[in-house]
C-alpha cells in the first residue's frame, strides 16, 4: 500500500522547510542576531547607530558626487545612493585591491547580481543605500565595476579620521 501525505504533513514538511532556512538566514546581517564579521573597511552598520546620512550621485559622465566623503573613525553613515543616469550603475565599497580582483570578476559575469552590504546596484531612476560603520582610519574606497564604468573614472574615496 502507499502512502500519500495528507495536507497536515505537507504543512508540516513546508514548515520545517521555512523554519530551517530562518534558522541559517538569521546568523550574520545587521540587525544584530550575531556577531557581524569586520574588514579592513569596517563593517555592516546597524540603522539605529546611524550618525548622518550622505547623498551620492551617480551618473552618465560616470562619476559619483561627491566622490571625496569625510567620516570619524567609528562613525556609522547611512549612503542614499541616487542613480540619475540613463544606465545601471553601482557603489562598491571596497580596498583598491579587493574593487580590483572584482572588477575582473564583473568583466567575466557583467549581468552578476550583488547582496553584499557594502554594495549596490542600481537601475536608472532608482535609489537605494548602504549603511556602513567606519572601524578603521585611512582610506576606504568605492567604486562602479560595471565593466568599463571604473576605467572611465567612476570611484572615490571615504577619508575616515582618526577619532
Amino acid at each position: 500500500m502507499k502512502f500519500a501525505p495528507s495536507i497536515n504533513h505537507r504543512l508540516l514538511g513546508a514548515a520545517l522547510f521555512v523554519a530551517s532556512g530562518a534558522v541559517v538566514a538569521s546568523g550574520n546581517h545587521a540587525g544584530g542576531h550575531g556577531a557581524v564579521e569586520e574588514t579592513a573597511i569596517g563593517k555592516p552598520g546597524i540603522a539605529a547607530k546611524v550618525s548622518r546620512s550622505i547623498t551620492i550621485e551617480m551618473n552618465d559622465n560616470m562619476r559619483y558626487t561627491p566622490s571625496n566623503i569625510q567620516v570619524k573613525q567609528g562613525e556609522t553613515v547611512r549612503f542614499i545612493v541616487k542613480n540619475a543616469g540613463q544606465v545601471k550603475h553601482e557603489l562598491s565599497l571596497g580596498t583598491e585591491k579587493e574593487l580590483l580582483e572584482h572588477l575582473e570578476q564583473m568583466k567575466k559575469f557583467p549581468d552578476m547580481e550583488h547582496d553584499e552590504p557594502g554594495k549596490v546596484t542600481l537601475q536608472p531612476g532608482k535609489q537605494g543605500e548602504i549603511i556602513w560603520q567606519f572601524t578603521k582610519a585611512g582610506g576606504v574606497n568605492f567604486a562602479c565595476l560595471i565593466p568599463g564604468h571604473y576605467e572611465a573614472g567612476m570611484k572615490g574615496v571615504v577619508q575616515v579620521g582618526k577619532q
